[in-house]
């Protein structure tokens, strides 16, 4: 029987989780010595590759002197955090990764608070010792506060730390001294994370992750809690209704490097993944057929957000995608619910409309990047936050804890444009050359607050945030104040029209693009809508005149990022989003139409 560690690395966003694995897999010899690898090894979806950020949880297993270390890569950011919530309970121990100049963050304190909560044991990495104006002993202070305003145990706040640096591959006990290696952090987990616990009797695992191979269908991912699974036995499988199906074990696989082994049998506190089940979902447990117990469910929080998702209807459908039906968007929402714990779709009145709630605009940006990327067209309506009553009917809203770290010269305007969202300005004090701001703000505050900040700093803000709680609801919030250029016709763009309009207001179009009647071109510089043609033509004389052929100067147009895009759009607007193009529209594409539905809009 081999000793068995599983630990969860859990992080703020950028503090160096993924690139601390690549160390450790480095460091355990899992590649050939003339084996090519690159950087971020477990971020392996073009998503994570783009953005930087870990987006789902991922296990790797090394070996080190004899014992087995699972290790479990989970994501930084809040919007991903049901990923966290069910990957934690397959660990015994968890790494807190710091950075040595930023300390604790929002993320850093939502993940921890999950962690303690399910009783795990702490080892606390103060990583990025070799930045400039670093304060590794400030930071372990930091993390003990932290602990201890969690309610840890007294056995959780005797942890373990240790300091180094993750890109340049050295941790040790102490900062100033760097070592040669990683090897000094995998003795404290071998010394400090407790083995995994070998509970005798029935055998009992509970699904935490799901995997999909085209030759053997759905597979079941989790940790044997209790007893052994034995390839080809007869379980049961208990489901979130309590109903009781019997299933049988086809093979066994646990995970080997960065691979999986096929095994025969997997012993209580290891990791497998189980093919030949079907008709599973996360959270139901494998356990024995003649005495089936389940194991509680995995507790996910609640989202904050939805949006109506809903099929192309754009002049332009069906010319980019190849998955345009009604039909087609609902299996691929429902496949995507089954393991994005955090995600809920609900029906609405129309075949062709549903609702997708969320934790925030991340996570539901990356669901519709990834569904345009596999050739979906859809439309988005702007994102609304949800609402709740309490015992006294008073209106209840998300509100979020902000943390900005910006520049102090620029300090004075971030805080401005958080308090005209309702923010309020609890925490604001030096950090080495930043000022360190922490806000309480509404939920709806937030959407659109990050590209102003960047404008206004100069793109030097460090923004993070984090679901907090429901308060009470803090009164209406100014959206945008421009108007929208929508087009009057279908057709190109000419260069000559789009200069003629320029003292209208800033184009996201430019000369010789395809556009439709409806469609937003650009933002008026005053509150209202106007409607504009952009399709007129120079008109072509044999005359030559002095004035008459003054040369084109037009502006750049103004791109948006998807996210940039969801925030900016009205209550009156979609987002079309195709695999090549992302285009705002109205609702009505028709201005009577428009003009007869105001009020409806402007009652919601």
């Amino acid at each position: 029987m081999q000793s068995i560690r599983n630990i969860a690395i859990i992080a703020h966003v950028d503090h160096g989780k993924t690139t601390l694995v690549d160390k450790i897999i480095h460091a355990s010899k899992l590649f050939r010595d003339n084996q090519e690898f690159g950087d971020l090894i477990l971020d392996n979806n073009d998503l994570e590759r783009e953005r930087g950020i870990t987006i789902v949880s991922k296990n790797v297993s090394v070996r080190y002197k004899d014992v087995k270390i699972n290790i479990i890569d989970t994501p930084g950011h809040s919007d991903f955090g049901g990923e966290v919530e069910r990957v934690l309970k397959m660990a015994d121990g968890v790494c807190l990764l710091v950075d040595a100049f930023e300390g604790p963050m929002p993320q850093t304190r939502f993940v921890l608070g999950k962690a303690l909560a399910l009783g795990l044991k702490p080892i606390v990495i103060v990583n990025k010792v070799d930045k400039e104006n670093c304060r590794p002993d400030e930071v372990h202070e930091q993390v003990f506060d932290l602990m201890f305003n969690l309610g840890a145990t007294e056995d959780q706040l005797d942890f373990p730390t240790v300091y180094g640096s993750s890109k340049q591959g050295w941790m040790g006990p102490d900062w100033k001294t760097p070592t040669a290696d990683i090897t000094y952090l995998l003795d404290t987990v071998v010394e400090s994370i407790p083995e995994a616990p070998r509970n005798e009797g029935t055998p009992q695992m509970q699904i935490t992750s799901l995997d999909y191979s085209a030759f053997v269908g759905r597979i079941a991912i989790g940790r044997v809690h209790r007893g052994a699974l034995k390839e080809g036995a007869f379980m049961a499988l208990v489901k979130a209704d309590g109903s009781v199906k019997k299933v049988r074990i086809k093979e066994l696989h646990t995970f080997e490097g960065l691979g999986r082994q096929k095994v025969t049998d997997v012993q209580c506190g290891d990791i497998c993944a189980v093919t030949g089940l079907e008709d599973f979902e996360i959270g139901d447990t494998l356990t024995d057929i003649e005495n089936p117990e389940a194991l509680d469910r995995i507790a996910v929080d609640e989202p904050t957000m939805n949006m109506l998702f809903t099929i192309n209807n754009s002049p332009f459908f069906g010319k980019e995608g190849k998955f345009v039906t009604s039909r087609h968007l609902r299996d691929r929402l429902l496949k995507e619910t089954e393991k994005n714990l955090a995600l809920r779709v609900e029906s609405t009145d129309s075949e062709d409309r549903f609702l997708v709630f969320g934790r925030g605009i991340l996570h539901l940006s990356v669901l519709i990047e990834t569904m345009r990327r596999e050739g979906y067209e859809l439309q988005v309506g702007q994102p609304q936050v949800l609402y709740k009553e309490d015992e006294n009917g008073q209106k209840l809203e998300p509100i979020e804890t902000l943390v900005v770290d910006v520049p102090e010269e620029t300090a004075g305007k971030v805080i401005e444009l958080a308090t005209q969202r309702k923010g309020e300005l609890l925490i604001m004090e030096p950090k080495g050359d930043l000022q360190h701001l922490e806000f309480e703000i509404p939920s709806r505050g937030l959407i659109g607050l990050r590209s102003n900040v960047l404008t206004a700093t100069f793109g030097e803000a460090v923004m993070s945030h984090r679901f907090k709680e429901y308060q009470a609801y803090k009164g209406p919030i100014q959206e945008r104040i421009n108007g929208s250029l929508i087009s009057m016709t279908t057709g190109q763009a000419t260069a000559y029209s789009i200069d003629k309009l320029q003292d209208r207001g800033v184009f996201f179009v430019e000369p010789g693009e395809e556009i439709y009647t409806g469609m937003v071109v650009g933002e008026h510089n005053r509150q209202n809508d106007i409607v504009v043609n952009l399709q007129t033509a120079k008109k072509l004389t044999n005359m030559r005149a002095s004035g008459s052929d003054d040369n084109v100067k037009i502006a750049p147009k103004i791109t948006f990022s998807l996210e940039e895009a969801m925030e900016y759009i009205q209550k009156d607007e979609y987002l079309e989003v195709t695999p090549k193009s992302i285009r705002m529209r109205k609702v009505f594409l028709d201005e009577n139409e428009r003009k007869r539905n105001e009020n409806k809009f402007a009652m919601a």
